[in-house]
């Protein structure tokens, strides 16, 4: 009942329909980093119009990411990596910062090793990605120990 949403005008629609009761209440939409939004209006403008996360640019600025925190209620998705299609970046340093000024927030870890996204990924690949989020995690442990995790789903 989650949905990846790349258009504001979309997310206004199901929004409304999800209001009106035509889908059901429950269903969530997160927006896309492909929207390319990265301040603080933007990211408030989506949550009025319906969402439920959104995932600002990849490689927004701290300070952005901080001012986004400030604006909205609902959770940032931030990815900490790349595949090389889009910049591949990796941001493991910046990410017990990225938990300190915007939580709550969700960290997309392991794309560094795609080639681009929605690729598929074999066994090994997996492994790498895998890695990666130990990396991260080893990150968050050794300079933001006290952060914690979002409490999982009992449903």
């Amino acid at each position: 009942r989650s949905f990846l949403v790349y258009d504001e005008g979309c997310l206004w629609v199901l929004n409304k329909a999800r209001e009106n009761g035509e889908i059901p209440e429950d269903c969530q939409f997160k927006v896309s980093a492909h929207c390319g939004h990265g301040n603080p209006c933007s990211a408030k403008l989506l949550e009025n119009i319906g969402a439920n996360s959104i995932n600002p640019v990849r490689d927004i600025q701290l300070q952005m990411l901080s001012g986004i925190r400030q604006a909205i209620d609902i959770p940032i998705d931030v990815h900490t990596e790349n595949p090389s299609s889009t910049g591949g970046f990796i941001r493991h340093y910046e990410v017990p910062e990225m938990i300190r000024i915007a939580s709550p927030i969700y960290l997309k870890t392991g794309g560094s090793v795609a080639k681009n996204h929605s690729w598929n990924t074999s066994e090994p690949e997996a492994r790498a990605r895998a890695k990666q989020v130990m990396l991260v995690q080893r990150m968050i442990d050794n300079y933001y120990p006290e952060a914690l995790p979002s409490p999982k789903d009992k449903g």
